[in-house]
């Protein structure tokens, strides 16, 4: 009988703004691009860059030295709360209707 792995949930969505809260790339924002809940590591816009050599092809012609963002773990992101120009974190919350929201904790605010 196989074991299954339970997922670890996040409250992350792709395409919200994050900042980077440790390692070499502190205090960058930029735009969550993947999530990959099995590895627990997110792709961030701009953070994160490694060259990478690519070889000619038809859409890259030349070939040459190409930077992709790699991943990092999903630990080292927050949600950029841009009232408090900081990270903060997120919790469920309901609206008037009853219908399930995120709010940020800093400030309160609805997502």
């Amino acid at each position: 009988m196989a074991v299954t792995k339970k997922l670890n949930k996040t409250k992350l969505k792709v395409n919200d703004e994050v900042v980077v809260l440790s390692g070499k790339q502190r205090t960058q924002k930029g735009t969550l691009l993947a999530i990959d809940k099995k590895s627990q590591r997110v792709i961030v816009q701009g953070v994160n860059l490694k060259k990478r050599f690519a070889r000619p092809t038809q859409e890259n012609p030349k070939g040459g030295i190409i930077e992709i963002e790699a991943p990092i773990h999903i630990s080292n992101i927050a949600y950029y709360d841009a009232k408090s120009k900081k990270g903060s974190r997120i919790k469920s919350g309901t609206d008037k209707n009853g219908k399930k929201i995120r709010v940020l904790v800093s400030s309160g605010k609805e997502l």
